[in-house]
């Protein structure tokens, strides 16, 4: 039987190692599962996650120059439903002129905020400065 990159065949787990799992493939031919294409979460223990003798879909994703067949247990099933993301706060708006404002307004603003912030950071660094000099 001809192996096909990117098809999915049922295997058996025949060897675990601590950087994956040897699954044997139909016509005899073995491939390695790497770590890393187990599942979607991470992977410490692969004995966490197949046995020897487990039946496994795997998608061949590869045959190397030396004939070394990888596997992908987590590409020959449906990637799960992202996870849904905290809501986030909305920033609190500044007690400022509505959205009307043109650019050069908010430019402005932008310009005399950057300039208070920058005098106070001078101010801090020339007393931290002058109390090493004593």
């Amino acid at each position: 039987m001809d192996l096909v990159v990117g098809s999915v065949y049922e295997g058996k787990v025949t060897g675990i190692t601590k950087f994956g799992a040897f699954v044997l493939l139909p016509g005899g031919k073995s491939g390695l599962v790497h770590i890393s294409e187990i599942a979607y979460t991470y992977v410490n223990d692969v004995k966490d996650h197949l046995q020897e003798g487990q039946q496994v879909k795997v998608k061949l994703i590869g045959i190397d120059d030396n004939g070394h067949i990888n596997l992908s247990i987590k590409k020959a099933m449906d990637p799960p439903p992202p996870a849904p993301r905290p809501a986030r706060q909305a920033p609190q708006a500044a007690p400022r002129s509505s959205a009307s404002s043109s650019f050069e307004d908010k430019l402005k603003r932008f310009m005399a905020d950057s300039d208070n912030k920058m005098s106070d950071l001078r101010q801090y660094s020339d007393k931290r400065s002058s109390r090493r000099r004593k």
